[in-house]
């Protein structure tokens, strides 16, 4: 990724945490789905925090999966949910529900993680009446950062969720892959901190601006080793256990729900090793899961062909009638 225009290309699969943002058809509906319903599930101070609810075509109350969206929880929203993804989802008979978060830094980790919570107690409480859904068939589904809120929503939310879907997600965020200097993003020329911090602001957003640079943030704190610090706001080296609540990987008990890994072996942003090590983690503790491993797979999918990508969704619409029938 040593050329601008490959690096934009990559940045703009990471904030959607999809595998394949650019795609506007599906060839999985006859007709393109209704536009969603914009809900605000939350309010912090006058900022609104909105959620997008397509729903499927039927009388009956459904099953529904909420999709939280990757960007290394600094970019990205709720317009980010794969096209075809979603309306396979919508074809199978279940609502979707895009939520957006706040971002980082302005935000810190801890008050991210209360807004992944209360957009799932929304989709309980509120589901229903609103739209329609089975309030005791939830799941959680994201990619990339979304993955690993995913993962979080296994031990932080409850009742917990039916089944979680993790795309190329995360476990442990005090690893060296996000705490120390990342030798892939260091041969971009270097972010200085300086042009770091005039990218991000002061005011809380849980939506990035039309026109944004974000993406260099991220940059600088791969390049430095520093994105623990900057999202979570503790040091990983002088602070360890500040970083339990948040690490899925220290959090996983029998209770854990039913979880589906997806992960390409040549990611350069989220390492496989990752998925495989949650994945041996639910294993030792006796938890249903599944990996599927995706050969040569980059970051999103990046450099998989089109069929292998729509093969991998449709286990994902098994996996999800298996725990949400």
């Amino acid at each position: 990724m040593a050329d601008l225009p490959h690096r934009r290309a990559f940045l703009k699969f990471l904030a959607a945490g999809s595998a394949a943002a650019a795609a506007t058809a599906s060839l999985l509906a006859e007709e393109k789905p209704a536009p969603p319903k914009t809900h605000v599930f939350k309010k912090v101070g006058d900022l609104e925090i909105k959620a997008d609810v397509y729903q499927p075509v039927t009388d009956n109350s459904y099953p529904v999966v909420m999709w939280i969206h990757g960007g290394a929880l600094i970019m990205g929203d709720r317009k980010g949910i794969d096209g075809e993804l979603r309306d396979m989802m919508l074809k199978a008979g279940y609502a979707v529900v895009s939520i957006d978060y706040r971002l980082a830094p302005e935000t810190k980790l801890p008050a991210i993680l209360e807004d992944v919570q209360d957009a799932y107690r929304w989709v309980r409480d509120k589901g229903p009446d609103l739209f329609h859904i089975d309030p005791d068939r939830i799941a959680v589904m994201g990619g990339s950062a979304g993955g690993y809120l995913t993962q979080t929503t296994g031990f932080r939310v409850n009742p917990r969720p039916k089944a979680l879907v993790s795309f190329w997600g995360y476990g442990d965020i005090t690893n060296e892959w996000y705490s120390r200097p990342d030798a892939f993003y260091r041969k971009q020329p270097l972010v200085t901190k300086e042009e770091a911090e005039r990218v991000v602001g002061d005011s809380v957003i849980a939506e990035p601006p039309a026109k944004n640079q974000r993406g260099r943030f991220y940059l600088y704190c791969r390049q430095q080793g520093l994105w623990p610090k900057m999202v979570a706001g503790h040091d990983p080296d002088k602070e360890s256990k500040a970083f339990d609540p948040f690490c899925p990987i220290r959090n996983v008990t029998k209770k854990y729900p039913p979880t589906l890994f997806i992960h390409g072996t040549k990611d350069t942003d989220v390492p496989y090793q990752q998925s495989v090590d949650m994945a041996k983690e639910l294993d030792n503790k006796g938890v249903e899961h599944e990996l599927i491993t995706i050969k040569d797979g980059g970051h999103g999918l990046g450099g998989v062909k089109r069929d292998a990508v729509l093969a991998t969704y449709e286990k994902v619409i098994k996996f999800l009638g298996t725990h949400l029938r």
